[in-house]
């Protein structure tokens, strides 16, 4: 059966911060077979948990392939059924070819943020 993964995307590549994405990739996984669906702009959507969650539920994604993500995006995704799978870096084709070949394992990777000053972001 297939699966439907969303990947956060900057041009070609794996955006790396998930929650400051202006847009994602969603592919088809089937077998070991990754397959471009659509491209979903996120604008206005930007660290907005239940809003991304939502989308990404209208659409079909049942996991989210990135590299950094805060714990409060990852616990929201959660919620709603969402996997997520963070430490993926590299073109977007690439990180879903490689999620479809059971060659990306989430490293746990966790942004912590400091909304009071200026949005600074450290990942771990």
């Amino acid at each position: 059966m297939a699966k439907k993964i969303a990947i956060p995307t900057d041009g070609e590549v794996l955006d790396a911060h998930f929650g400051r994405a202006a847009g994602f990739t969603v592919f088809e996984i089937e077998g070991q077979t990754a397959r471009l669906v659509e491209k979903l702009s996120a604008t206005g959507l930007q660290h907005q948990h239940e809003g991304l969650a939502n989308m990404f539920k209208n659409k079909g994604v049942e996991v989210l392939v990135c590299g950094g993500i805060g714990g409060g995006m990852i616990n929201g995704l959660n919620a709603v059924g969402l996997e997520v799978v963070s430490g993926a870096s590299g073109r977007v084709v690439d990180v879903a070819q490689a999620y479809a070949e059971g060659k990306i394992v989430s490293t746990g990777s966790v942004c912590q943020h400091d909304h009071e000053h200026e949005h600074n972001h450290t990942c771990h």
